[in-house]
């Protein structure tokens, strides 16, 4: 008898099963195989589900039993309509892993019934703790440096050979004790310093230290913030009546634990802390309370969901700590429950929770929030550029040795004094003679002066093969006057230098921006990797504007109540199509809806794209494209989106937009299957590589579709039962677009707009086209425009009229008809 199964018993008895079932069924294709080993393991890699995994096959008895409870699981935390056929599916995979237990190991599941598998992984724990961690300085650790740390807690151990030490993945480790004897070890090792001085940065040994104390906070209790919205669950109320009071957990389920801390969070913008007190159980299945007092909603918690009772300590609902007050101290201004609302339970930083405690005994002395830097726009972006120091690279040394770069053009004087790029060329010509046209040395000369920022990346070249350095811009655009030549000058932290072969000819030109190039120059900076001992595997933080659920709603013509159901399909379904009639904002409010989700504009987790007719796998995920030398795999949007996704714990969004023009079913190819919400994690092998792919539980898809596109099939049933579909109506009666309305103050606006909305009656009505067919209210609030009389008659005559040609194009007595009613509502 076992006391608990390791992590490697449970990953060579999957194996095991995996080649069993490809031996058993030869007809079987890969997918097939894959989607019953899967199916097998749902229980175990779902274990809030309340079933011991292997106590699932010592009958069938007990195998009917657990099909039961997955599909009342299915229903109570995916609402899925689907319960019952999903878990018929899991019922038909676990019967063939009894299959292969009853033939290859028939003692195994009486054996390792209830015994606790090792199987926790604190990778994306450690990674989301270090987030939250400063430096010595005061400074955050950045992205780069959480990844390089990560990287060699997970993979540095290997190279040391340490026998018997069989966890190399640091982070199977789970407990203090444990991983204070493989510290001993590995440090003792004999080439111990040779494996860390290969991470770069002393980034194994840092880690080792920051894992250590990682473990011992995790070991103590931990503190957390529990939101409620009154607009569900009447909060105040049962914290003022309740002693004891039961609360769903949806996020950090395996880190909530008996005798932690938490504070019940009111939401809304004059909500805060309302209470606290301490949990009394691990989370567990709950059932629901029919006649819950405090429930003001029919949907909350109509099935079994997973909860903790908590013993309410303290009751604050006369002296909240308001949100503002948490937003205007610096200590506590990021707290996870104000950069990240949209969630239920948010964890609370020992900081914080100290400065949370002051503020409710009333000793606060605050700490006012420094302003956050100025929000990065797309201009503020880090791109990357070639650029060649001389004539043949000829000061290469100098300026590497000085930290700099320069260009030419030296009788120019300051650049800073031409106020355009047609000014400085007209100088070059007076200087240097008007044979010339001077097109791409005036385009270098401004982009050097006024286009290249601080942290740019200067990719360094040699002729038209060679790469021989790589550095980060350091100063904005100087001119020393003081030196012989090149006196147009930035400063440069060099980070590289040696020489790279370049595949195919280098551009000619002494400064060329190629950031629009993501390939290229991930690829160019893939050179770099195996180098990074000489780089810092930081890179600065760039701070994004807030924006909230207040901003979607301010920004989008929606009431409250359909931004929540949004909100939530997207969060639940983690795939969402938003259809409607051309004109009803729906790019508009996929973006908005991304952003108030993470609480920033933060562009660099949210990509957009456009799919057409021609679009393929290998657009999307990738395939061969033709090289110089001949063709060479090129990666998609898509691939490189998931893996940017992969190491960080935020959301991120995958904007489609025209998702219906392409073939769904060819473009997404073997990941149809993994863009399923409970197939987040698992892993399929790649058309044309040999690697494991997954699509990440933190990416959710976006689509959007226009109803009104004739020419189009309906989206596939195959993709269809993949996604959520929220139709998104023209919205001239909404709340947010009556204010717009009211403060342009124009009565021929307004007659146009009842105008408008009386046309789209009669268009929802017209069988031959329908509410998918309506008139977009985003045709009529535009941007940055004067809405005078000519603004108004374009409208109508080169938009609206023309579309209704469309619309009704055999009934030109209709088409006369609101001709004249769209005319007379500003002429008249």
């Amino acid at each position: 008898m076992v006391k608990a199964i390791s992590k490697q018993e449970v990953e060579k008895l999957r194996k095991e099963f995996h080649t069993y079932l490809a031996g058993n069924h030869p007809n079987w294709n890969d997918n097939t195989i894959a989607v019953h080993f899967s199916d097998a393991f749902f229980a175990y890699n779902n274990n809030n589900i309340g079933i011991d995994f292997w106590s699932i096959f010592l009958d069938e008895k007990s195998l009917n039993k657990a099909k039961e409870i997955i599909r009342d699981y299915l229903k109570s935390q995916n609402k899925s309509e689907r319960a019952q056929e999903r878990a018929s599916g899991y019922l038909q995979s676990m019967k063939h892993f009894k299959a292969f237990l009853d033939e290859r190991h028939p003692t195994l599941a009486k054996e390792w019934s209830g015994k606790t598998a090792r199987n926790t992984y604190l990778k994306a724990a450690f990674q989301n703790w270090m987030r939250r961690q400063k430096k010595s300085n005061g400074e955050l650790y950045k992205s780069n440096t959480i990844t390089a740390y990560t990287n060699s807690l997970k993979n540095a151990t290997a190279k040391l050979n340490i026998n018997p030490l069989t966890e190399t993945d640091l982070f199977h480790i789970t407990s203090v004790a444990a991983f204070e004897e493989a510290y001993k070890r590995i440090t003792s090792a004999p080439n111990f310093h040779e494996v860390d001085l290969a991470a770069g940065n002393k980034a194994y040994s840092n880690a080792l230290s920051l894992y250590s104390r990682f473990l011992k906070e995790l070991a103590e209790p931990s503190c957390w913030v529990f939101q409620g919205n009154p607009k569900y669950y009447d909060v105040i109320g049962a914290v003022h009546d309740l002693n004891t009071i039961t609360w769903a957990v949806n996020q950090n389920y395996k880190q909530i634990k008996k005798g932690d801390k938490v504070y019940i969070w009111l939401s809304g913008p004059e909500g805060g802390i309302v209470a606290s007190g301490t949990i009394l159980c691990d989370p567990e299945m709950k059932q629901p309370e029919p006649n819950d007092p405090y429930n003001c909603s029919d949907d909350l918690n109509k099935e079994p969901y997973l909860g903790v009772d908590i013993e309410i300590l303290r009751k604050l609902t006369d002296t909240i700590v308001e949100r503002t007050t948490l937003l205007a101290d610096e200590r506590t201004k990021r707290m996870e429950i104000l950069t990240y609302p949209g969630a239920t339970n948010f964890r609370v930083s020992k900081e914080e929770d100290e400065v949370i405690e002051i503020m409710i005994t009333g000793d606060y002395q605050k700490v006012p929030a420094t302003p956050a830097p100025t929000p990065a726009g797309p201009k503020d972006k880090k791109r990357y550029w070639i650029y060649a120091p001389g004539e043949g690279s000829r000061l290469w040394e100098e300026f590497y040795d000085k930290g700099i770069m320069g260009i030419g053009w030296d009788n120019l004087g300051d650049l800073k004094q031409y106020p355009t790029k047609e000014s400085m060329k007209s100088k070059m010509k007076e200087i240097y003679g008007e044979e010339y046209s001077y097109k791409n040395a005036g385009h270098a000369t401004w982009q050097f002066a006024n286009e290249l920022k601080e942290d740019d990346v200067i990719i360094v070249k040699k002729g038209l093969k060679k790469i021989i350095g790589r550095g980060v811009v350091t100063s904005d655009y100087m001119f020393d006057d003081s030196r012989n030549e090149y006196k147009h000058i930035r400063t440069v932290h060099w980070t590289h230098k040696g020489e790279w072969e370049h595949e195919g000819q280098i551009v000619l030109k002494t400064l060329t921006d190629i950031t629009p190039y993501t390939d290229y120059y991930k690829k160019l900076e893939d050179m770099f990797i195996s180098d990074s001992d000489s780089e810092d595997p930081e890179t600065d933080t760039v701070y994004y504007e807030s924006y909230t659920a207040e901003n979607f709603l301010s920004d989008v013509y929606m009431s409250d109540d359909k931004y929540l159901t949004l909100k939530n399909l997207l969060l639940k379904k983690k795939n969402l199509i938003m259809l409607g009639a051309p004109g009803v904002g729906k790019t508009f409010a996929a973006e908005r809806l991304a952003y108030s989700i993470m609480g920033e504009k933060d562009i660099s987790r949210v990509m957009m794209i456009q799919f057409h007719q021609s679009y393929s796998y290998e657009d999307f995920i990738m395939g061969y494209r033709p090289t110089e030398k001949g063709f060479s795999i090129s990666k998609g949007p898509f691939y490189e989106f998931c893996k940017e996704a992969e190491p960080d714990d935020r959301p991120y969004f995958f904007i489609i937009d025209e998702i219906n023009r392409g073939n769904l079913s060819k473009i997404f190819g073997e990941l149809l299957m993994l863009i399923e919400s409970d197939k987040r994690g698992k892993e399929v092998r790649l058309l044309y590589s040999d690697e494991q792919f997954s699509v990440p539980d933190n990416v959710h898809i976006i689509g959007m579709m226009n109803t009104a596109d004739r020419s189009l099939a309906m989206i596939d049933y195959a993709l269809r039962r993949r996604f959520a579909f929220y139709e998104v109506e023209p919205a001239f009666r909404s709340d947010g677009f009556q204010e717009y309305q009211a403060n342009i103050a124009s009565e021929k606006f307004d007659r146009l707009i009842d105008t408008v909305v009386k046309l789209n009656e009669d268009i929802a009505e017209d069988t031959s086209l329908g509410s998918g067919f309506q008139i977009g209210h985003s045709y009529l609030s535009p941007t940055n425009e004067i809405i005078d009389d000519g603004w108004l008659s374009d409208v109508i005559e080169y938009e609206l009229i023309p579309l209704i040609k469309e619309y009704w194009f055999d009934e030109p007595t209709k088409i006369e008809h609101w001709s004249s009613r769209l005319r007379g509502a500003i002429y008249d």
